[in-house]
């Protein structure tokens, strides 16, 4: 099994400023004017966040820079879906995108914005998950129009899988680091969960750190429990260290 001592260089090694410009953290830091826009461009950029990364990045500069007009937050207060034109990505059809930024545009109207939905999750978890108040929210706003795309951008925490982009950008949010914004303070960072995708569980597996075979929420707690043994303050800042782990040894 890795040690804490390896663990933890690769954490320094590769939780630098440097790791911002190829990553989908970008988007929340080149908004962070203010704190609303750095927060909606953050939410939106981890709901694109799946398949190849060069090609997401691409479509996310299309929504924030030609449709968007880098103001995310005025974006949201005026959404229209004409604004969209044909936009889509993957199973995200622009109906699907839709839908999103319509319960977007009525939780800031409504509901006091994602901080005060993600809060509320937090303080009143379903079956031990913050997750699934703040799905259950989008749900509840979605028309007969959302459609696959939008269940796979928010997907259903009650399935049990791994929320890996949800995890991902509430680490953004909560942590303070070279690369995570810390705009959020509800929740202390030694409870954030690990982002687990196929590549983070490979390689946990593979230095002995997750046992489980599935890459569900389950292998999510299970890893994290035992990150936290390396540092039970800030479990997730090893998430830069998965990284950095398959880099070195592709």
């Amino acid at each position: 099994m890795i040690t804490k001592l390896e663990i933890d260089e690769l954490v320094r090694e590769y939780e630098t400023a440097d790791f911002i410009k190829d990553d989908p953290v970008q988007f929340p830091h080149r908004y962070n004017q203010s704190r609303k826009d750095s927060e909606i461009a953050g939410f939106v950029a981890s709901l694109l966040a799946y398949g190849n990364r060069k090609v997401f990045i691409k479509k996310l500069n299309e929504l924030f820079c030609d449709i968007a007009q880098n103001e995310p937050y005025n974006f949201i207060m005026n959404f229209e879906p004409e604004m969209l034109g044909n936009f889509n990505y993957r199973f995200g059809t622009t109906s699907d995108f839709a839908e999103v930024f319509n319960s977007l545009r009525n939780l800031y109207e409504k509901d006091g914005g994602l901080e005060e939905l993600f809060k509320y999750g937090y303080k009143n978890p379903v079956d031990n998950n913050m997750f699934i108040p703040v799905t259950d929210y989008f749900y509840s706003h979605a028309k007969e129009k959302a459609g696959q795309g939008f269940y796979f951008m928010i997907p259903n925490p009650r399935n049990g899988g791994a929320m890996k982009r949800m995890c991902m950008y509430l680490r953004w949010m909560i942590r303070k680091g070279p690369v995570d914004l810390g705009l959020w303070d509800f929740m202390p960072a030694s409870e954030l969960l690990i982002p687990l995708d196929v590549h983070v569980a490979r390689i946990s597996r593979e230095i002995g750190l997750l046992t489980r075979k599935a890459n569900d929420f389950k292998s999510v707690l299970e890893l994290s429990k035992k990150l936290k043994g390396f540092d039970a303050a800030d479990p997730a800042k090893y998430d830069f260290a998965m990284f950095g782990y398959g880099v070195n040894h592709k």
